[in-house]
């Protein structure tokens, strides 16, 4: 039977992130930015195959297994994933990009600074993005969306606003307002597959904190 192209996306709160593919007819996770926050509930550990960090590794919860770890910019690919990173606005700071599965993301850490050409090359045509807004050191409304404009993403997912982790960021309606969008329903898992991907406008996705 063919493997069709999809990627199970989940939100853990702040800007931590977990993809699950299957890029060689083999179950990769990957988990970006996993920092212990200064409040509210947060996995004590994971166990991922890959795991990233868009701002060194400084505050990492514990990754258990054997996982491959990149915290620096530059180009790798590991079990069937190509990861490219670019630097970000300030030190240890990166801009990731992860291609599998024939579906690329972007996830551009905390930052509340205009996206550079060389983040915008990396970015350049990736399917879907997650953009950080609200928390502390993201884009507020109006500068998360010249982000996703200045990337053009499929599909955008929004990450680091108000949260059990993030109690006094503001709530991502003020983000979905800015876009234009209707407060689509949060769910806690979404399956992204290739097929699927609207080829007009932009989505947004909002994922309910698991």
């Amino acid at each position: 039977m063919c493997h069709a192209n999809r990627m199970h996306f989940s939100w853990l709160g702040g800007s931590t992130v977990k993809i699950q593919a299957k890029p060689l007819n083999q179950d990769v996770v990957i988990v970006i930015d996993p920092y212990k926050p200064a409040a509210g509930v947060f996995p004590r550990n994971l166990s991922p195959d890959i795991g990233l960090y868009s701002r060194g590794e400084a505050g990492s919860i514990n990754l258990s297994g054997q996982p491959f770890i990149l915290s620096t910019p530059g180009e790798c690919e590991t079990k069937g994933v190509l990861i490219t990173t670019a630097p970000g606005h300030t030190a240890d700071a990166l801009v990731l990009r992860i291609d599998a599965e024939d579906i690329s993301v972007g996830h551009l850490g905390r930052t509340n600074s205009p996206l550079s050409d060389a983040q915008l090359e990396v970015l350049s045509e990736v399917d879907v993005l997650f953009v950080p807004f609200g928390g502390e050191g993201c884009y507020d409304a109006e500068e998360a969306v010249k982000a996703v404009n200045a990337v053009e993403p499929r599909i955008v997912i929004p990450m680091a606003f108000q949260s059990d982790n993030d109690p006094t960021a503001p709530p991502v309606s003020q983000f979905l307002k800015e876009m234009g969008v209707k407060n689509g329903q949060p769910e806690k898992k979404v399956i992204v597959k290739k097929k699927d991907l609207p080829q007009e406008e932009t989505k947004v996705i909002i994922l309910a904190k698991e």
